[in-house]
This record gives structure tokens, C-alpha cells and sequence, in this order.
């Protein structure tokens, strides 16, 4: 039986948890619909999450993240794929609770993969990944909410979903305000097409303020959604992703009642295929970004837990592609 080589996360007697590269068979896998010979991942919030511990992520230890994976069907008992065929995986249950894309091998349901379109490399596919799907969804919610032109203010600018829906707007010629505490990423920022970068908010009670913005795309929730629903104009949309900051709300009802703003949630891991595979071939032609090389750093399986360091504290820039 062929052997392969994963990330495996282990729970210590201690209560904390350890990270280390092992070998396994094939038949540990849980038999499924497709074998995947992994070629990429990436590395998300998330699997930092699910690395660490977080039962709300991942609930039965040792375990293997990486909610991303690109690669080559080994077997398939799917009508809709064949051996040899090109596939991304996002979301759903892999890298929770399914042994995850840190992995050579993965086992899943046909129903979770989407034939990777020709105009993206598999390494283009996972530079990606789910942040690039989920900036996607925020920005075809805003479309279709009525955004044509005008400003969109993004926070956590400098993460993967933020830095990449400014590089998709940009891309569409719609102009971006960079939301971001990090004052260094003042030139990381500029370089993807950030018109222009604000580092905080006025301090106010006031339940609205001066409207400044078409639309937003918010990440990290708290008081910096506050204050983007309260300078938004009229009729704007803003579409919500995340919760770095805080996932508490405190605002009155009239940003939505006065301004008629539309708020979009936005859950990339359990939406529907139909409209991932829409935005998968809008990213891979129209909408793709350009120098998508340029917010990418590729590691090797083996470096996956000092980058995972690195997104826990706050310190990791643009996108992580892990080469399997």
C-alpha cells in the first residue's frame, strides 16, 4: 500500500497540541468519492485555528487542516470527473473535520470539487483559494446590489481575502480605500492597487456619519464594521466575511432604515457549487488579478507551522501557497 507523507496535529496530555510531518497509507484515508493527489494548498485563518486547537474549527484530534487543495484525481466513482483531471477544493468540511489539503493524498465527496478552469494554474488556483472565492462572493453580492462605480472601503487590507478583493476591484476598475492598523503595509498596499489607505476611524457615538463609500467589503468585524455601515451612502451594500476583531455588533438601525443599506454575509465553506463554479471561471478570465505572484510566498509542507505562527500574531502579508 502506497504511503504519503501529511501535517498531523496531535492533542498533548499537557492540553496543548504539537505539529509533525508523518507518513500513512492510503488505507487511512476514509474511502470516498475522488482520490486527489494534492499538488497545492494554502494556508487560511482557519487551519491556523485548527492547528491550535479551536474545537469550534476541528473537533477530533490528530487531525490534518487545510481547508484548500489543487490537484490530480487519482480514482474517481464520479460521472463528473475523470482520472487525470485538474481539480480545486474549497471549504466545506475539509481540513475541519476531514482530513485535510497539508496532505499529498485527500478523500472527498465529488460534490466538493470544481474542474479547475484553464485560464488558472493550479498554483494560480490556490494563491487563491478561499480567500480569493470568498472576496469573490463579497464583490458579486455588491454588483449585484447595484455597485458600478464610486469607492469601496476593505478592511483587513493586508490579509488574504482583503488584499485580494482589492486586487479583483482594482482589476474591474473600481477604486479601493485600504482599511488597515498596519502602517508599515503602506507600500504592500499601494503595489495591488489600494487608491488610497486609512489606518483608523473617527472616534464617534453618532449613529451616522458623513457618507463617504459605495460599498464595503469588511473582514475582521467589531467597531471597524461599525464605523464602515455608518459611512457608506445611500443604497450601498457592504458584504461580511470575517470576525478578527470581534464578532459583536453594537449599531443602531440606521444605516439601514435611512441610508437603505443591504449587509451581505458571506459563507464561502457551505456555499452553493453553481455559483462557486460562476466564480471560479470569472477568476480565472475577467476577474482574475493581475501579479497574483506578487502577494504569494511558497513554502514546503515542512514550514507550515512557523507560518501558521506567523497568521496567529497578526504578522502574515497577502497569500501562503503550500507546495505539496
Amino acid at each position: 500500500m502506497e504511503s504519503f507523507k501529511k501535517l498531523i496535529i496531535k492533542e498533548l496530555e499537557d492540553g496543548s497540541f504539537s505539529q509533525t510531518i508523518e507518513k500513512a497509507g492510503l488505507d487511512s484515508l476514509i474511502p470516498n468519492d475522488l482520490l486527489v493527489k494534492v499538488k497545492y494548498s494554502s494556508i487560511n485563518f482557519k487551519d491556523a485555528l485548527s492547528a491550535s486547537g479551536n474545537r469550534g474549527v476541528t473537533k477530533k484530534y490528530p487531525h490534518t487542516p487545510g481547508i484548500d487543495a489543487a490537484g490530480v484525481v487519482m480514482k474517481s466513482n464520479s460521472e463528473k470527473f475523470k482520472i487525470g483531471d485538474e481539480i480545486i477544493v474549497t471549504g466545506f468540511d475539509l481540513g475541519m473535520n476531514t482530513s485535510g489539503g497539508f496532505s499529498e493524498y485527500i478523500s472527498i465527496p465529488s460534490n466538493w470539487a470544481i474542474q479547475k478552469p484553464g485560464g488558472l494554474s493550479l498554483k494560480e488556483s490556490m494563491i487563491l483559494g478561499t480567500a480569493g472565492l470568498t472576496a469573490a462572493m463579497c464583490i458579486d453580492k455588491l454588483f449585484k446590489n447595484g455597485l458600478s462605480n464610486g469607492q469601496v472601503i476593505v478592511s483587513g487590507a493586508t490579509g488574504g481575502v482583503g488584499s485580494l478583493a482589492i486586487m479583483i476591484l482594482n482589476k474591474l476598475r473600481i477604486d479601493t480605500v485600504a482599511f488597515s492598523r498596519k502602517e508599515s503595509a503602506k507600500e504592500f498596499l499601494n503595489q495591488i492597487g489600494a487608491k488610497d489607505i486609512i489606518h483608523s476611524f473617527e472616534n464617534s457615538d453618532r449613529p451616522l456619519l458623513k457618507p463617504l463609500f459605495s460599498g464595503g467589503i469588511d473582514t475582521v468585524g467589531g467597531t471597524v464594521l461599525e464605523n464602515i455601515l455608518k459611512l457608506v451612502k445611500p443604497n450601498g451594500g457592504v458584504s461580511i466575511c470575517g470576525m478578527a476583531l470581534s464578532p459583536n455588533l453594537h449599531i443602531t438601525v440606521f444605516p439601514f432604515i435611512l441610508r437603505g443599506l443591504a449587509l451581505f454575509g458571506i459563507d464561502s465553506a457551505e456555499a452553493e457549487i453553481n455559483w462557486r463554479a460562476y466564480l471560479w471561471e470569472k477568476l480565472s478570465n475577467e476577474w482574475k488579478p493581475t501579479n497574483l505572484e506578487n502577494i504569494c510566498q511558497v513554502v514546503k509542507l515542512e514550514d507550515v507551522g512557523a507560518e501558521i505562527e506567523k497568521m496567529l500574531k497578526g504578522n502574515q502579508v497577502g497569500r501562503v501557497v503550500v507546495e505539496i
